[in-house]
């Protein structure tokens, strides 16, 4: 298998190379040169595998030629031998239609633990074959930071500088970063700056020459294909719990950066029945703006109590509208630097069209995530965090034929969001006991002002170089 550009101009790469190289060095996002697919007798055989053995078989055509299978078997149950749930990410029923996917057993309690633990082990494997260092640069919302920390603080070959808008975290999203004292972790608050602003920095990095030249960058957020290939498997989980390939099933996604819901479009194409991705906003809704209406024009952040999906710029989006209008990369690359230049953007009517085939949207305000917190404890006895009210109200208000179930993809704690969830429902979310300590631990960290060159500077500064 291997990696073409969505932008058409950068070299393709084995999935070892688009691993570590993350994003393309034309600015475009790496993906398989094509989709591939499996009947519905694989997928019915797939049925009852424990969740390790299921991602290996699930993810293999993506690996093919970097990994043999038996290797990537080994990894993935490595990677989740760390999860608390020995279902890994498991189904809870709401009522006659409604489901949750439980995606915050891993380390981190949020759902980028169960690509990134697989992450980490994979940058380790390649970066021993080939002996150098890498770099790794990202931006995070809250959840990216601390999930990317985990999976490689202490691993030899590997620097990370984690990039956060100061502020605009929740404390437990800080203090799960911050209090990682290994000594190849850096993070860096960013003073008066948004979630977009750290991903436009991280993004100019990888095409700075001066910056590429000396280290080997390398990405964590979803902008990395194998962040994206390893959370395709959750989809594949819930869909055989639920009666796939024999029955279909809709997918309600709280989405900011466009990477877990896309995964969920990679399933389709692979065969996986799914009826509908509800794309699940905040009042950060460019994406809802531009899957109802076409129109894909940046907004300002507000602020929410959901910050993971305070956004208003989604990267993986550019996989979509690629795969959408006939995987034409230079066309693509072109629309794009237009969107990168006035910061609006029309999408064509092929682009329309095709997202329309699989992809509902829906905007949820304050008072319907505080209202759908309410709902699912008075209700249902589960305490939700904000994310998942944003997916959960998407889920029931669209309008799902209700023979087909709908799966909320639940992916925080409630813990990591206590004051919300308790104005919400009178109840203050626990944090399990294998984190329980959080606030007493030492935090370390380091301020800067959010422009490209005060990041520059301190990554020059504290980076080691490719080899």
């Amino acid at each position: 298998m291997d990696y073409i550009s969505t932008r058409g101009s950068a070299p393709a790469l084995d999935f070892e190379g688009a691993t570590l190289a993350g994003l393309a060095s034309d600015g475009g996002l790496y993906v398989p040169r094509e989709w591939p697919r499996f009947s519905a007798d694989e997928i019915a055989a797939m049925a009852g595998l424990p969740y390790a053995d299921l991602a290996a078989r699930v993810m293999a055509p993506f690996v093919k030629g970097s990994l043999t299978d038996e290797r990537l078997l080994e990894l993935t149950r490595q990677a989740y031998g760390r999860f608390s749930h020995e279902a890994v990410t498991p189904l809870k029923q709401l009522d006659a239609q409604q489901w949750l996917l439980e995606l915050f057993h891993g380390p981190t309690l949020a759902f980028k633990d169960v690509a990134l633990q697989l992450l980490g082990l994979l940058f380790e494997e390649f970066l021993g074959r080939s002996g150098g260092n890498l770099t790794i640069v990202g931006a995070t919302s809250g959840d990216t930071g601390s999930a990317a920390i985990d999976a490689v603080a202490g691993r030899a070959k590997v620097d990370i500088f984690m990039l956060h808008p100061k502020g605009r975290v929740s404390d437990v999203q800080r203090r799960q970063m911050t209090t990682v004292l290994a000594p190849n972790v850096h993070n860096l608050a960013l003073e008066h700056a948004s979630f977009d602003d750290a991903q436009a920095i991280v993004k100019r990095m990888f095409n700075d020459g001066a910056m590429t030249g000396r280290y080997a960058i390398g990405a964590v957020n979803s902008i990395n294909w194998a962040r994206l290939m390893a959370q395709v498997v959750y989809y594949f989980a819930a869909g055989l719990q639920l009666g796939a390939p024999h029955r279909k099933v809709a997918f309600s996604v709280p989405t900011g950066n466009f990477g877990d819901v896309f995964a969920g479009y990679v399933a389709a194409q692979m065969g996986l029945p799914i009826e509908r991705l509800i794309v699940a906003t905040n009042v950060n809704d460019i994406l809802h703006r531009a899957l109802a209406q076409g129109d894909y024009s940046q907004g300002t952040v507000t602020p929410t109590a959901a910050p993971s999906m305070d956004i208003q710029v989604s990267s993986n989006f550019e996989r979509l509208l690629f795969d959408l209008g006939g995987r034409d990369g230079l066309a693509l690359a072109a629309q794009m630097a237009g969107f990168e230049t006035t910061r609006a953007m029309q999408l064509t009517n092929a682009q329309r069209e095709g997202a329309a085939a699989l992809f509902t949207s829906s905007r949820t305000d304050a008072d319907d995530m505080a209202s759908t917190i309410r709902w699912a404890w008075e209700r249902c006895g589960e305490l939700i965090d904000p994310h998942t009210a944003c997916g959960l109200f998407a889920a029931r208000t669209c309008g799902i034929d209700p023979a087909i179930p709908v799966v909320t993809l639940a992916t925080a704690h409630p813990a990591k969001f206590p004051e919300a969830v308790e104005r919400a429902t009178g109840q203050r979310p626990v944090l399990p006991t294998r984190v329980g300590d959080l606030f007493e631990r030492e935090e370390k960290y380091e301020t800067l002002a959010g422009e490209y060159d005060a990041v520059a500077a301190f990554v020059a500064a504290h980076a080691s170089p490719r080899a």
